[in-house]
């Protein structure tokens, strides 16, 4: 029995961070994801987590058939995982949107929130129901609750490992959320055998698990699960003929067929079309550079670049172009639905493909260049935005020629620029202003911005870029003389500069990344107008309003506890909250960071994932020891705050005091290994609190499903902010230093109230 309740909250873990990385992958192909709808499902996740853990896994204390309950509530997990799986994939015929086109902030809230509603609620309650029956069989109320956490936080990340590293290089999302569910049904069956002839409750729920099992095996392994699959895959793309639908580590690849045109998908976003692409786009985005440059001979290519750029790259007397693409399979998949101009593209000598993060090639090539095409025409993520910092564009200048030019574009509009996209093209244009001396900037429907360390790429003329196309035997098909001269016409750029005045400079940096702000202000602008204001209001958010918020807070917060004496319990609850919060932007900030200096590397991100977790467990599962030899609980609760309250000083400090010495490949190569013990030192900080907290709860409260429920509840709920706030505001806003002063000062305030209530609880 006791064994069979261990592997059921392993799977419990497992199941867990499986089932919401997977509706997280699902939901931003429907959402064409970006930071934003990234943190509002990991947000809505949390919320209903902690719902579900504390309303419903209260209801526990109600029933005497405990393990009834949880087998129950396991099951209906298991058949409503896959069942969300497929609802994902039609979500938007069912609220009236047509595939292909975007969301605003409203419907991608309410549409992510129904999706996730059933599955987060019931694993939410999976672990109350759990605390519960353990303590049963333990006999300990805290320290069952500190067990039962600890086996959840092994078995996250087990999920999270084997999802990474096996599920999704193998399996398409229905056979893994069919194969998780089998594993629910097994650990489910092997619980409640337990007790099939001590009542008919028991025997009645076995033979459904039995059934479920039974009939979810044969829909895994007999082909069916391929037929529901397509089935789906046709319904989210209704209207469009996919011909292929595939998973990588970074993302989903699809392909649509039209006739003899194939458009390829990365995550919903068209970004590759054959055999013929984007033709205005892709001739001014490269001819117009190359052209700029007297003798553009070596060239380095990032993203973007298969499906017309690379060719149209090709017609000059170029001698090499290194192409680099971070994930593998868009290439493979290209070459599967071959077409002529893809082929010769892919196939040309002097073209060579890198699979690698383009920030980290810039640093480790030898090469130097004549012109670097950035081919991410917006930093929507942190990952893209890498591309658009102070820091890469001083990086590439050092892979410049003399007379080289690095080449972004930006959104932009040849009538008007709204406030959002001002200030995006205004960061990034200052941004470059600070690291190059001579900056050129071509208009349009999107802006091209050139910049070099040389003054010609500012003096070429009209008439010397139509001489240069003659010489070269270039044969754009609209890029024509007239064309030319209507994109350089010097009121084009009077227009654009007069549209960005009034505009505060400000600076694109790795550890203040405003681009990545402006750039989901700009998306919320267009697909959710009503919520500009919101936007705005965050732009303005500055460091010193939290002082004064939480301040004020603390004041209300006390009054109220003096003239009623009903809010000391609630200390606790709040400072498990605020250690949630804390968790969250620990995580944040050290995957923030490393993209930042090392690039998104997939593996070595889950490596930073798990060593958190794997210090919420050793944090966790050392506390549960030593919980009954600890005498002064809430003394040794509170050490702990003042030490999460150190760790996020000396956290941004590290980052920053580094910074400088990276370029040294010792201290390069070495770096990482860093990461890994914050990021597990931050785990064993957070997870040594929850076992604690619960014993000191306890002293007031005799229900342990409830003292459970409300402090698992209250360390989600901080979850919830710290993803929020820390991926929208505060990362993007106010940087990696002053974020992680907003932990400290909302920790200074959770240490007041435990203290000066430490009489009462």
């Amino acid at each position: 029995m006791r064994k069979s309740l261990i592997f059921a909250l392993l799977v419990m873990g497992f199941s867990g961070i499986v089932a919401q990385i997977l509706l997280l992958r699902e939901l931003l192909v429907i959402f064409h994801g970006n930071e934003l709808s990234i943190g509002i499902v990991l947000s809505n996740w949390l919320i209903l987590e902690a719902f579900g853990c504390f309303f419903l896994g209260k209801r526990i204390e109600k029933t005497e058939r405990r393990i009834e309950a949880f087998g129950l509530v396991a099951l209906l997990f298991s058949l409503c995982f896959p069942l969300m799986v497929y609802l994902t994939r039609i979500i938007k015929e069912i609220i009236g949107v047509t595939p292909g086109e975007s969301l605003g902030l409203l419907p991608i809230l309410y549409s992510s929130f129904l999706v996730l509603l059933p599955v987060s609620i019931l694993h939410g309650a999976l672990f109350t129901f759990g605390c519960k029956i353990y303590s049963q069989l333990n006999r300990k109320l805290a320290s069952s609750i500190g067990r039962v956490y600890v086996y959840e936080t092994v078995g996250t990340i087990v999920g999270g490992a084997v999802f990474t590293y096996f599920l999704i290089p193998y399996l398409h999302s229905i056979q893994i959320a069919l194969g998780v569910t089998l594993l629910n049904l097994v650990s489910c069956w092997l619980l409640l055998r337990y007790f099939w002839q001590r009542a008919a409750g028991f025997r009645i729920l076995g033979s459904i698990t039995t059934v479920a099992l039974i009939f979810s095996s044969f829909i895994l392994f007999s082909g069916r699960a391929h037929e529901i699959h397509w089935l789906s895959v046709s319904a989210q793309w209704k209207g469009q003929r996919v011909v292929h639908y595939q998973n990588s580590i970074y993302g989903n690849i699809a392909v649509t067929q039209r006739e003899e045109q194939y458009t390829f998908f990365s995550d919903g976003i068209p970004i590759i079309t054959t055999p013929t692409p984007n033709i205005a786009f892709v001739e001014e985005f490269v001819h117009l550079p190359m052209l700029l440059h007297p003798d553009p001979k070596e060239i380095l290519l990032i993203g973007g670049g298969a499906g017309g750029v690379l060719n149209e790259v090709l017609q000059h007397p170029v001698k090499r172009v290194d192409y680099v693409e971070l994930d593998p399979l868009i290439l493979d998949v290209l070459r599967k639905f071959p077409t002529t101009l893809t082929q010769a593209e892919l196939s040309d000598p002097r073209v060579k493909i890198k699979y690698i993060d383009g920030r980290l090639f810039v640093k480790m090539t030898p090469n130097r260049y004549d012109i670097v095409l950035v081919g991410l025409s917006s930093p929507s993520d942190l990952q893209v935005n890498r591309l658009f910092t102070e820091e890469f564009f001083s990086l590439v200048k050092g892979r410049l020629r003399e007379e080289g030019i690095l080449v972004i574009g930006l959104p932009g509009s040849l009538t008007y620029l709204n406030d959002e996209l001002r200030n995006l093209n205004a960061c990034i244009l200052n941004t470059l202003k600070g690291v190059y001396p001579w900056v050129r900037i071509i208009p349009g429907d999107f802006n091209l911005f050139l910049a070099s360390g040389s003054r010609e790429v500012t003096r070429a003329t009209p008439a010397i870029l139509s001489q240069r196309l003659d010489e070269r035997g270039v044969k754009p098909d609209l890029l024509t003389k007239a064309h030319i001269e209507y994109k350089l016409h010097p009121r084009r750029l009077d227009w654009f500069s007069s549209s960005l005045e009034g505009i505060e400079a400000k600076t694109n940096k790795d550890f203040l990344p405003l681009g990545v702000f402006y750039s989901l202000a700009y998306w919320n602008a267009l697909f959710s107008p009503y919520m500009q204001g919101i936007f705005r209001w965050f732009e303005r958010v500055d460091l010193w309003m939290f002082p004064l918020l939480l301040s004020l807070f603390t004041l209300i917060f006390l009054l109220i506890r003096h003239k009623t004496g009903r809010l000391f319990r609630a200390s606790v609850p709040f400072a498990i909250a605020t250690t949630g919060f804390a968790g969250m932007i620990f995580d944040l900030v050290l995957i923030f960071a490393f993209q930042a200096l090392y690039g998104y590397v997939y593996r070595q991100i889950g490596l930073l994932v798990t060593a958190f977790m794997v210090g919420v467990a050793v944090g966790s599962l050392g506390m549960t020891r030593f919980l009954e030899r600890i005498k002064r609980d809430l003394s040794t609760f509170l050490r702990l705050d003042m030490a999460i309250i150190l760790f996020s000083v000396l956290l941004p400090l590290i980052f920053l005091l580094t910074h400088p010495y990276l370029d040294r490949p010792a201290v390069f190569l070495i770096f990482p290994a860093v990461f890994l013990v914050l990021s597990f030192l931050s785990g064993l900080l957070i997870g040594a609190e929850f076992p604690l907290a619960n014993k000191i709860y306890l002293r007031t409260s005799q229900s342990l499903s409830g003292t459970a429920g409300l402090l698992y509840g209250a360390d989600l709920l901080g979850g919830w902010f710290g993803g929020i706030l820390g991926g929208v505001v505060l990362l993007p806003v106010l940087g990696l230093l002053k974020t992680c002063m907003v932990v400290v000062l909302l920790k200074i305030t959770s240490l007041i109230l435990l203290a000066t209530s430490a009489k009462r609880i």
